[in-house]
């Protein structure tokens, strides 16, 4: 029989375990204080003076709560949702809060359902937003169709699922589209996330009218107060591919203005920089490091993402709440020692465990699409031409409209300006298109990639069609992934068969291939500030201005057309 768990607060019952004499961050008062806390059952039995049937000395230690990230994508990371779990929990992140919209765009609602089946009894918590924008766009061609209000509801009673996901397509709330506000109206008592970068003024107070709760998008400083004005949680992003964590938190500091209202997010993150840098722990030493009050830092990272997503029992280390608790040697580094998720230590041996798992056939052999040709990839040259141009360290593109080198009448790639196309993968409508990409940097090859937000069809970029067709070519051959080709052959690949968005290979393979192919990519010229692959698939989607390229042509994000 379980024990009771006032029993043990009151200090009549021995606890399952005891972290002994640590100094205990309390969030609710911002104190450190030098105590034990008592665990049964996996929940907090009491923060005090207790005894346990196992004691672990943590004199001189600090015990912080385990890490939250407000908004990610699982799928971002290439490996399946177990795979995912020890890497991250290894970094001191207990709870993931994840928008599965690249799956459900693939796969629609049997791709919601193997998130979540795959994300049962692993070593973090994982809960879930529901995709409310598949596709991003009405332009967009996915594999899935529509995930609409009536799509999400069978959804709505699971225990993880906790609202609605970024908000993508604000231009639809603004002008109250029924799709979109029906989706609003199903989560009017819910959190709903919001995705609404650039958006100022009036249209900041609309978007929040309507009951969007956060954003992740902000890149600059006014940008960031104006949306805290208006009662918005500011996810803080600090990804791969969108590095935004210094301009904010310096904008909050220079206002004199409380982070309460701020929480930690990664969006999308690679394994091997997760490995390198840190997951969410990196955004809290790095917010210490610029002068955040460590315990301010801390609830940034626990406690105000738990309240801001109604997570009841998670972010404190407190009686009654879940026994999510890192032990660390100090405040400053953020390397947990010692991590506790629902009371059990996380820990390189019992890693091992977790696998793959088993995935459904519906999700594999995705890539649907005929062999790309030279004369798909030709463009007429007429003067001056639309030119997307990259953005260091943002998800940004910037719109030209320049003249472009050219050889008899069609467009001739150079170190410049290099090709960038995009071929439908759903097998429907065996669209490609193509245009100038100004930024990137490739020379003597091209990158391929079957990831590509959020329709995710095939886009690849590079100076030559010989070898954009090559690395195409490969990700038809392994059914989705990486690729890169040089001189009219694959130097690599990495197969991602699930969906074409996540690897059946452990997390340490697909590490050291990431790694390998990005060396190869820069070695090939790829710009610093750009990363060759995860920024690279951001150059479909729609909802991010100024300009992106999609299979059926050039858009205007911003006005809302085709070029």
């Amino acid at each position: 029989m379980k024990k009771s768990l006032i029993q043990v607060s009151r200090g009549l019952e021995p606890a399952d375990m005891v972290l002994k004499n640590g100094m205990v961050l309390n969030v609710f008062t911002e104190e450190l204080i030098c105590a034990d806390v008592a665990v049964v059952d996996g929940m907090i039995a009491g923060v005090g003076t207790y005894r346990g049937e196992l004691e672990v000395d943590c004199t001189g230690r600090y015990l912080v709560p385990g890490l939250i990230d407000g908004h990610m994508h699982i799928e971002s990371t290439m490996v399946t949702p177990p795979e995912l779990a020890y890497c991250v929990a290894g970094q001191g992140t207990t709870t993931l809060i994840a928008d599965p919209h690249e799956i459900v765009n693939v796969a629609g609602a049997g791709g919601m359902k193997y998130m979540l089946d795959a994300t049962e009894q692993l070593p973090v918590n994982v809960f879930f937003m529901l995709p409310s924008c598949v596709p991003a766009a009405d332009i967009d061609t996915n594999g899935a169709g529509k995930f609409l209000a009536s799509d999400m509801k069978p959804f709505l009673q699971h225990s993880r699922v906790l609202g609605l996901g970024e908000v993508m397509r604000f231009g639809d709330v603004l002008t109250e589209q029924p799709e979109i506000m029906e989706k609003l109206e199903l989560f009017r008592n819910e959190t709903v996330d919001g995705h609404a970068p650039g958006i100022a003024g009036n249209d900041v107070q609309a978007y929040r009218a309507a009951g969007v709760c956060n954003d992740h998008e902000c890149t600059t400083k006014e940008e960031v107060l104006d949306k805290l004005r208006a009662g918005f949680y500011i996810l803080i992003r600090e990804g791969s591919a969108a590095r935004n964590l210094e301009t904010l938190v310096q904008a909050v500091l220079e206002e004199h203005m409380p982070f309460e209202r701020c929480l930690f997010c990664t969006d999308d993150k690679h394994l091997e920089e997760i490995e390198k840098e840190g997951h969410i722990n990196y955004c809290v030493r790095k917010a210490i490091a610029m002068g955040v009050p460590a315990v301010k830092a801390y609830k940034m990272a626990s406690y105000y993402t738990a309240k801001a997503f109604g997570l009841k029992k998670l972010g404190a280390i407190g009686a009654g709440y879940q026994a999510d608790i890192l032990v660390m040697d100090d405040l400053e580094s953020v390397k947990p020692e010692l991590i506790f998720q629902k009371g059990r230590q996380v820990s390189a041996e019992n890693g091992e465990n977790w696998h793959c798992g088993l995935v459904a056939p519906s999700l594999l052999g995705s890539v649907i699409c005929e062999s790309l040709t030279g004369e798909k990839l030709r463009l007429k040259v007429e003067g001056p031409m639309h030119v997307m141009e990259m953005v260091p360290k943002q998800l940004l593109t910037l719109h030209r409209y320049e003249n472009i080198p050219e050889k008899d009448g069609f467009f001739a790639p150079n170190a410049e300006y290099g090709k960038l196309c995009v071929t439908e993968r759903h097998g429907r409508t065996g669209r490609t298109a193509v245009c100038p990409l100004k930024g990137y940097g490739i020379v003597g090859g091209a990158v391929a990639t079957s990831v590509s937000h959020d329709a995710h069809n095939i886009i690849a970029a590079g100076d030559n069609d010989e070898d954009i067709i090559a690395a195409v070519e490969e990700l038809r051959r392994i059914q989705g992934g990486y690729a890169i080709a040089s001189h009219g052959k694959v130097l690599n690949s990495l197969p991602l068969q699930v969906a074409g968005l996540m690897s059946c290979f452990t997390a340490e393979e697909v590490k050291k291939k990431v790694q390998k192919m990005e060396e190869q990519a820069r070695a090939l010229g790829v710009r610093e500030g750009i990363e060759p692959f995860i920024t690279l698939s951001f150059m479909a989607l729609t909802v991010i201005p100024q300009i992106r390229l999609t299979e059926a042509g050039l858009y205007d994000a911003e006005k809302g057309s085709f070029l």
